[in-house]
Order: C-alpha cells, then sequence, then structure tokens
C-alpha cells in the first residue's frame, strides 16, 4: 500500500462514518481529526481507529450526532456532558467555550464528562494555542479502558491516561506536549501489531508479569498490561490525571463500580489562560520565543541531529506528509476496507474515494 494523500484519505474516512449514520458535518470532523493525527505522525491516534469506532457504534458504545451540553455554568468554570457523543465533535464543542471564557474572563477552566473516546489531546492544546491561549489538559479513560499496571503492580488498573499542555508562539509555531502517562500509547501498541514490528523493551508486561515486546502480549488472552512510563513519575501523573479528569469533572475514575457499560468514556479537564491578561502579549511572546531558541541551540549529543522542543516533532512529520503522503501499513488499510464494508461500502467504492 503506498502513501495516501491526506484529502482522498479524509474523503474515504468521511464516506465511511456519514454511511454509518453520521451527519454529514460529524462525519467530517471526525475523518479531520483523525487523519491530522496521523499527519502529525501520531499514527495511534489516527485512522487505525476507524474500525474500532465503527465496531463501538454498532455496539451502541457511541451515539452518533451527539454535541456537548452544559451540565454547569459559573463563568470561568464549565463542566459539560459528552453523552457518549464523539470526542472529536465534543472536545472542539468544548475547546470553543473555553477559549470564548478565557478571553472573558482570564481565565477558564471547562471539564468534559462522559464523551467517547477524545482523540489527540495535543489537537485541544493547538486550538487554544492558535487563540493566544496557554492550556493544561488532564484526560482519564473509565469503563474497559485499563491497560496499564501501577508502579510496581502487575495488574491493570489505569488507562494511559493522557496529558497535554500547550503555550502560543505570536506570529510562530506553539510549544505542545502531548503524551500518554503510560510507556506508550495503546494505540501504538496497536500500530505494531498491524506492521508486525516488537516494541520497545521496558514498555509492556505479559499476563505473568513478566517483561515483553510482543505487542500481542498485550491484548492476550490472557492480556498483560503497559507500564507507566518514568517509573513512579509516571505512576503518580497518571493518577492526578483520574483524579483531576475524573473527580471533578463528574464522570468518575476508573474503579470497580464506576464502568462506562458499554465500552469506554472520556473524561477532561482543561485549564485555558488568556495569555495576555498576564503580562503584555508580546513580551511574552518573545520570552517565549526567546527560550525555546535558546533549548533548541544547545550542541546535540551523539545520535541527535539536533534538540528540539515539544511540537516540534509533529511539525516535521506534518510538513513530511503533507508532500509525501501518509504511509498505511496493510493491516490498516485492511481494517479500513472492512470498516467500509461494514456499513455498506464497496472496495470499489472505497478505492475511487482513495484515488
Amino acid at each position: 500500500m503506498p502513501a495516501i494523500a491526506a484529502l482522498p484519505l479524509r474523503r474515504v474516512v468521511a464516506a465511511i462514518f456519514t454511511a454509518a449514520g453520521c451527519d454529514p458535518d460529524e462525519a467530517g470532523t471526525i475523518a479531520r481529526c483523525l487523519v491530522e493525527a496521523n499527519l502529525a505522525g501520531h499514527d495511534s491516534h489516527g485512522v487505525a481507529r476507524v474500525q474500532r469506532y465503527i465496531r463501538a457504534l454498532s455496539a451502541g458504545m457511541i451515539e452518533r450526532n451527539r454535541h456537548a451540553t452544559v451540565a454547569l455554568d459559573s463563568g470561568s468554570l464549565v463542566v459539560l456532558e459528552g453523552h457518549r457523543g464523539f470526542g472529536q465533535v465534543i472536545g472542539a464543542e468544548a475547546m470553543a467555550i473555553a477559549v470564548a471564557r478565557a478571553k472573558a474572563n482570564g481565565t477558564a477552566i471547562v471539564a468534559i464528562r462522559r464523551s467517547y473516546h477524545l482523540g489527540r489531546i495535543g489537537e485541544w492544546a493547538e486550538i487554544c494555542a492558535a487563540a493566544g491561549c496557554a492550556s493544561i489538559h488532564f484526560v482519564n479513560v473509565i469503563g474497559d479502558g485499563y491497560c496499564v499496571a501501577p508502579f510496581g503492580g502487575a495488574e491493570r488498573r489505569l488507562s494511559t491516561n493522557p496529558f497535554a499542555a500547550g503555550m502560543p508562539v505570536a506570529g510562530g509555531d506553539p510549544i505542545i506536549l502531548d503524551m500518554a502517562t503510560s510507556s506508550l500509547a495503546e494505540g501504538k501498541v496497536l500500530v505494531a501489531r498491524n506492521k508486525g514490528v516488537p516494541l520497545p523493551p521496558g514498555t509492556i508486561i505479559d499476563a505473568e508479569a513478566r517483561p515483553s515486546c510482543d505487542p500481542n502480549a498485550l491484548y492476550g488472552p490472557p492480556p498483560g498490561a503497559l507500564l507507566p512510563f518514568g517509573a513512579h513519575k509516571g505512576y503518580g501523573l497518571a493518577v492526578f490525571c483520574d483524579l483531576l479528569a475524573g473527580v471533578l469533572t463528574g464522570g468518575g475514575c476508573n474503579e470497580p463500580g464506576n464502568d462506562a457499560a458499554p465500552g469506554v468514556l472520556n473524561n477532561m479537564l482543561s485549564i485555558v489562560l488568556d495569555v495576555e491578561r498576564f503580562r503584555d502579549g508580546d513580551g511574552a511572546a518573545r520570552e517565549v520565543e526567546a527560550f525555546a531558541d535558546w533549548l533548541r541551540s544547545s550542541r546535540p549529543m551523539e545520535g541527535h541531529a539536533d534538540v528540539q522542543v515539544p511540537g516540534d516533532p509533529e511539525r516535521r512529520t506534518r510538513l513530511a506528509r503533507k508532500a509525501g503522503g501518509i504511509p498505511l501499513d496493510p493491516t490498516t488499510w485492511q481494517t479500513i476496507i472492512e470498516a467500509g464494508a461494514a456499513v455498506g461500502l464497496s472496495d470499489a467504492e472505497i478505492g475511487r474515494l482513495a484515488a
């Protein structure tokens, strides 16, 4: 399967979700977000998830054409109910509110509870940064999504609990941190399994708590577990993602009796800050840019071409994939074909849209 350009790939994905009963705007939003994740190099959150989403729709784990509704509004604090809707839609609606409230009040805290998969969390930090806002985002998962062992533990207790943050740079590219608190995002294990390649050492354990590099060991049967990044440090951050995103949103932590049957749900707590309210906007922008340049100016270690700041790898990958297309392994492409067939699209139709 050769690399495929972003636009035809978006057409394919949008057609699949339209055929699955999503309205055109929702289908287009899902397609854009998934393909943007691939463009940024986060294949774990890209079109490899199409078949999962279609299966989740069929199983009643996602509600089509849902929008965020306000559960609590006290000005700079807003809690939104996600109604099991697509996270690409719910997340975008939440960030529109967050930016508007931050611009009006200087700060905003916007919480989402019970959305389906929120996708690449860095996208929400990018939206805030484009509006001149710094932001921090804490995410947890309830339901069947737990796949990470606590530090020192041999059994699954946590989800990958993503964390993201963004800082705008006026006239330049923002600094964006987007990471799982596990050693790898679960989707990266899925991509490795699709490609038939091993995982880096120290990322997962099998069902007997033995270190493994085989992606299949995570899924079993019986299933293994991802490890937290940085041992106790990643574990500690994961715990607070669960507490802040689970407790404060009202969506709950990942524990027995607080499931999301059927399936999985995301909760997210976002703190959004209008940079200009803290200090002169140009002064802040100059300092951020100068600091980033200072970091990049470091002499690189052996084995590193240069020093980057958070967000640089995604930008470089985006430029390369916009020019040369998005590489898809045969297994991932086959799952897209199968997802299309499940909603009534023929191989020929998928091929025509991808051309």
